[in-house]
């Protein structure tokens, strides 16, 4: 990453012809803001991490197409309403597209990675870590409200962030909307950042088929089973349906990124073939741009990973794994 002390002196280029888009990352300690620097800067991005607010101008005058900056707490003189006010500037410099991401987690997951690191809250001299949590909360607040993500890490392991920023800020982020289709379990909570959510758990369950428990969605015999359930034809129908007009729009509004979730009881039959089917058809009926899929359990369970339905334009029509 760039160091943050350069001297102001070597900030004086300007700016050049051409869009530039500029990330301002930004979140609660232990959230993963160095992991999500460190993955846009692999992805080409030009990093700096923590400078002075006071030459977040200069530093975006100076960098490249694209420049993400970390800012946090520790930041010189860092005020969450000067940081707006800085990104306010950047917005008007010409050609620039200046957009907010926010990391999180909760507050018993963050006390947790601190422990397990060792590490030291900034805003903790001494004593327990749970003050500094909640007042580094307090001061980040008018920065999550501001966001144009929200990225919350409680239940993401690394790869999965890892493949969450890939696809928002990659270079298939250019090629319009990038839909995420997810299979989960209701047991091992909600995905935080799905846009929208499909409960599958009505249909009849192939767990209980003690032929079928052990296999998955991924397997056709489960897939006829699902399939076999009288709600099943509705209920598909009705979930394609709405994301053949919806997904459009979400494109018309400037979206860049929607997650699309099916849940059901364990996430490996009924959520995953609802998944694999609109992975199959979702591009015919509505090609918006790359479409990805993501069976949660199963790939926590090293069953699968994710893979394109729909690769971004770089790919060269070839699957992408992690």
């Amino acid at each position: 990453m760039t160091p943050a002390n350069i001297p102001e002196s070597e900030l004086s280029a300007g700016y050049g012809p051409g869009s530039r888009q500029i990330l301002i990352v930004t979140g609660l300690s232990g959230a993963g803001k160095s992991s999500i620097l460190r993955v846009l800067e692999d992805l080409g991005h030009e990093v700096v991490d923590n400078p002075p607010l006071h030459l977040l101008e200069a530093l975006a005058a100076r960098g490249g197409s694209r420049l993400a900056i970390g800012i946090d707490v520790r930041s010189r003189g860092f005020e969450a309403s000067r940081v707006l006010e800085e990104m306010d500037r950047l917005k008007a410099l010409p050609g620039s597209q200046v957009q907010l991401l926010y990391a999180t987690a909760e507050p018993e997951i963050l006390l947790r990675r601190f422990t397990a690191t060792r590490r030291r809250h900034p805003l903790v001299t001494s004593g327990t870590i749970l003050p500094g949590i909640e007042q580094e909360t307090r001061l980040l607040a008018p920065l999550r409200a501001h966001a144009d993500f929200v990225i919350d890490t409680s239940d993401l392991p690394a790869p999965e962030l890892r493949q969450l920023i890939e696809t928002r800020f990659g270079s298939g982020a250019e090629d319009g909307l990038t839909v995420a289709l997810m299979s989960f379990a209701y047991p091992s909570g909600l995905p935080r950042e799905a846009d929208m959510v499909f409960d599958a758990r009505f249909l009849r369950n192939p767990h209980y088929d003690p032929t079928l428990q052990p296999m998955t969605g991924l397997d056709q015999a489960v897939v006829q089973h699902v399939k076999q359930d009288p709600a099943y034809p509705a209920f598909f129908n009705h979930v394609h349906g709405l994301l053949d007009l919806v997904l459009p729009r979400f494109v018309e509004e400037g979206k860049k990124y929607a997650t699309i979730a099916v849940g059901c009881s364990g996430g490996r039959h009924r959520s995953v073939t609802i998944i694999e089917e609109l992975a199959r058809l979702l591009p015919k009926t509505a090609p918006v741009g790359p479409m990805m899929v993501l069976h949660r359990e199963l790939a926590r369970k090293g069953l699968s990973s994710w893979r394109w339905a729909v690769p971004p334009h770089n790919l060269s029509g070839q699957d992408k794994s992690a």
